[in-house]
């Protein structure tokens, strides 16, 4: 929610603009501090993964326990490293859905706290926005409009960015997300979470064109659906398993990669032939994927468009991609309120 408070007007008179970001919406707590909305001063991760690996998937509960006791700790190396006082921070830019509630909490009540304490402005920042805003910090000529290809464990979506503050969803996923696909079949075949590098890894000794997977193009519609390929997949494992034939895993994960590669590329390229815009954005962690970057950024060559993809560490969650969004919301007067709460169903554009 957009509170306008005129204590906290932006002064464009103010040389520089210094943003804290908190960013816990699922296994990684992070903190960062962003100078003027593209300048990085500090970037640092706490990951849960090789805790949650055991389990095959994310435990919330755990999850939640672990934000807890790593927020403030995370935080404060985030301003060593930065060489910015506390009391130099103009905003505090927090995650607050969508994803876990109570990871989001976790990051969410240190934020608020600190934005409380020192009468600073909050900046509740949209998960899936803020994936879209780490492409600034790759590409110093990127300004809107421009399209984005939303795609990370939970979500899947095309969405027109029209400002820096304005956003059209053209379309989602009915159903799984292609990073859940990813982490669904990688634990069908046995293969450690997080599925989508272990696929990719895989796949690179397969052939993409080795077993025939579905694509659900639904017509002309700008949504995803990635279910009924995953049901083809576990399928497709469980007749060989039965027939007592062997398996070639490269080869499944190869075709099964190509699958939802196909979808996305199609889907992308019929909404920038609609669009007449000249430039995509990749967005979320399953941008990481080289074979996406490639046969994306291949297609859009053709069509005149160029693509824009954020560098590894800025594909997965990140606190950076947080701050940056919140600079942008800081500049528009849009501050969160402090009974701001976290929304696990919050909704992208």
């Amino acid at each position: 929610m957009a509170v306008p408070i005129e204590k906290w007007v932006v002064f464009m008179e103010k040389k520089d603009i210094y943003i804290l970001g908190i960013e816990s919406s699922c296994d990684e707590t992070a903190a960062a501090v962003v100078k003027n909305g593209r300048e990085v001063l500090s970037n640092i991760i706490s990951s849960q993964v090789p805790i949650h690996r055991k389990f095959g998937g994310v435990v919330p509960e755990i999850a939640s326990r672990k934000h807890i006791e790593n927020v403030l700790p995370v935080i404060d190396e985030a301003l060593q490293q930065a060489k910015v006082d506390i009391k130099e921070i103009d905003g505090i830019a927090v995650t607050y859905g969508p994803a876990l509630v109570g990871s989001l909490l976790g990051g969410l009540s240190a934020g608020k706290a600190l934005a409380f304490a020192l009468d600073k402005p909050l900046l509740g920042v949209n998960h899936l926005e803020g994936h879209v805003f780490a492409n600034f910090l790759v590409d110093e000529e990127l300004e809107p409009p421009f399209m984005a290809l939303v795609v990370s464990g939970g979500h899947t979506a095309l969405m027109k960015v029209k400002d820096y503050n304005n956003f059209e969803l053209l379309g989602q996923t009915r159903d799984d997300a292609a990073g859940e696909a990813f982490d669904k079949i990688a634990r069908v075949m046995g293969l450690q979470y997080p599925g989508g590098p272990e696929i990719e890894l895989l796949a690179k000794g397969g052939n993409p064109t080795a077993i025939d997977f579905p694509r659900a193009l639904l017509d002309k519609s700008y949504d995803f659906s990635f279910s009924g390929l995953k049901s083809s997949v576990i399928n497709y494992l469980h007749t060989e398993k039965q027939s007592g034939r062997e398996v070639n895993r490269a080869d499944v994960a190869a075709s099964f990669q190509a699958a939802i590669v196909d979808v996305l590329v199609k889907k992308s390229v019929h909404a920038m032939e609609a669009s007449g815009l000249k430039k995509i954005v990749l967005a979320g962690g399953v941008s990481a994927n080289k074979t996406l970057q490639a046969e994306l950024g291949a297609a859009m060559e053709t069509i005149g468009v160029k693509l824009v993809h954020p560098k590894p560490v800025l594909c997965t969650d990140n606190a950076v991609m947080i701050a940056c969004r919140g600079y942008y919301k800081f500049l528009n007067n849009e501050f969160s309120s402090m009974d701001l709460n976290a929304d696990p169903a919050l909704k992208l554009g």
